[in-house]
């Protein structure tokens, strides 16, 4: 795919910076579409998914605390009712039978446990639980709930810790696994200083594990969906864009050759139209220029045959003073003609584009100059070959060594080649050109009569012709006064 670059002077010798050309381009900002919104419709699908989530699991967790407060009321009420000296032997029992669903011990002291940080779960688990349990056994009763790690329970007293005890001790196998989730403690004051000591895990594992919003595998699928999202999507926009490519290079290609072949219209319907559109001003051009060409020839032929016939009777004139009036006017107009017409020749835009050794061309027209006895120095870098139209440019570039010549006696030359343009700066030390000036010597006939010389010769469309042979190939010329006196003219050629 092809995009014309534009010239900057930071860029003149470097090209553009690839990541800035993809910024640039269709596809880099159709990619960047397409990757910000699978990003943004993942993040926030996932940040609603998770959300939901946590609310289910506020709601989880406070049915499960009012469930898991009616079983540890009953059980407290079932030893409140038991004689004291009885209790010790039911808890034996129970241990032997499995018959319970918590660790469940009587302690003569109240058992420090190390809580669990906090979080927005745990404090829903413990309210419920608290408030369901005192729902059951009055507001009256000491109760104090806790959450612990396996690992750092203590049972029985502030020494020994579960996972000290033997198996059989508990009916909760996991609470011996350091990895188990955390545990919910509740001891409630049974009086006579002693503690009803109960640990459960919760029925949901995980319910006190935070919900995290970008976990480690989910980044990974979203990794490889952008991945699989650019490969794809940079082919399939590529195939999409491929005919805007070729009609940005067509564009560009028409200023330099008008008859190249018609745009194939294919595609999408709009790439198709636009296409078609642009086959259609190439041929309005094409014709414009044949009938301006045809115009020429006209005004050419019809014009011979007056001015001769207006020669033929100046020689009649009786007063020489008239006759030589009339015999220059007519000179003029001759001049004028034959002006107009070397503009025609000079702007065709037939020829064909072929590559050009810049630095032969220049030697050649060197070696024109010193036959003459004209000095012409060339100095810089012999680049690739440039492709042009070389009788168009050798007229271009010889118009301006001969001003250059005229005016400062002697033409400096330099080339310079960088990957985006051949430039040509063509200096003499003759007057220059007033700034006022500058923008005007390229109308047709105008001459610098007080400026310059007065005995130009010309008829004012050298420095027309030339920039109109610059634009035909797509470049820029340009014209400075020298420091020191003496004028620059730079032609900045394209190579795309």
């Amino acid at each position: 795919m092809y995009w014309p670059p534009r010239w900057s002077p930071a860029n003149e010798s470097v090209g553009p910076d690839a990541a800035s050309v993809v910024c640039r381009s269709f596809v880099g900002r159709m990619l960047a579409v397409m990757v910000l919104g699978v990003l943004l419709a993942q993040v926030v699908s996932n940040l609603v998914w998770v959300q939901q989530i946590d609310r289910d699991k506020e709601q989880v967790a406070a049915r499960m605390a009012q469930d898991l407060a009616e079983s540890v009321s009953s059980t407290v009420n079932f030893f409140k009712a038991l004689p004291s000296e009885y209790r010790h032997i039911v808890l034996s029992q129970l241990r032997d039978m499995g018959g319970t669903r918590f660790f469940v011990s009587l302690n003569k002291e109240l058992i420090q446990i190390e809580d669990i940080e906090d979080s927005k779960l745990k404090g829903i688990v413990v309210d419920n639980f608290v408030e369901g349990l005192r729902k059951r056994l009055g507001n009256e009763l000491n109760i104090i709930v806790r959450f612990s790690r396996p690992d750092t329970l203590h049972v029985f007293n502030n020494e020994t810790l579960l996972l000290d005890l033997p198996p059989r001790w508990s009916q909760q196998s996991l609470i011996y696994d350091p990895l188990s989730p955390p545990i919910l403690v509740a001891q409630v004051d049974m009086g006579e200083g002693e503690w009803l000591y109960l640990a459960a895990l919760l029925p949901k594992s995980d319910l006190l594990v935070e919900s995290e919003y970008l976990p480690t595998d989910r980044l990974l699928f979203l990794g490889l969906l952008l991945i699989i999202l650019l490969f794809f999507g940079a082919m399939i926009v590529r195939w999409l864009t491929r005919p805007l490519g070729r009609l940005a290079q067509a564009a560009e290609m028409l200023g330099r050759d008008i008859d190249r072949p018609p745009l194939e219209e294919q595609g999408p319907l709009e790439v198709r139209a636009t296409a078609e559109a642009f086959n259609r001003m190439q041929e309005r051009i094409q014709r414009f220029i044949a009938d301006r060409e045809r115009l020429f020839s006209a005004i050419s032929h019809d014009l011979k045959t007056p001015i001769t016939r207006l020669r033929l009777r100046a020689e009649l004139l009786e007063k020489e003073d008239n006759r030589d009036s009339f015999g220059r006017d007519l000179e003029e107009l001759e001049r004028m003609v034959a002006g107009a017409l070397e503009c025609a020749r000079g702007t065709d835009i037939h020829e064909k584009v072929q590559p050009i050794d810049i630095m032969a061309l220049l030697e050649s027209l060197q070696d024109d100059a010193e036959v003459l006895g004209h000095r012409v120095e060339i100095s810089g870098e012999v680049g690739p070959a440039y492709w042009g139209k070389p009788i168009a440019l050798k007229r271009c570039i010889s118009n301006l060594i001969d001003n250059a010549i005229f005016y400062g006696q002697q033409a400096e030359v330099n080339v310079h080649n960088s990957p985006q343009n051949l430039l040509i700066r063509i200096r003499d030390r003759g007057p220059g050109i007033p700034d006022s000036q500058i923008d005007q010597v390229f109308e047709p006939y105008y001459r610098l009569e007080v400026s310059r010389n007065r005995n130009t010769g010309g008829t004012g469309l050298g420095l027309g012709i030339a920039r109109n042979i610059v634009h035909a190939h797509g470049g820029e010329m340009s014209l400075r006064n020298r420091d020191g006196g003496g004028l620059e003219v730079e032609l900045r050629l394209p190579r795309h």
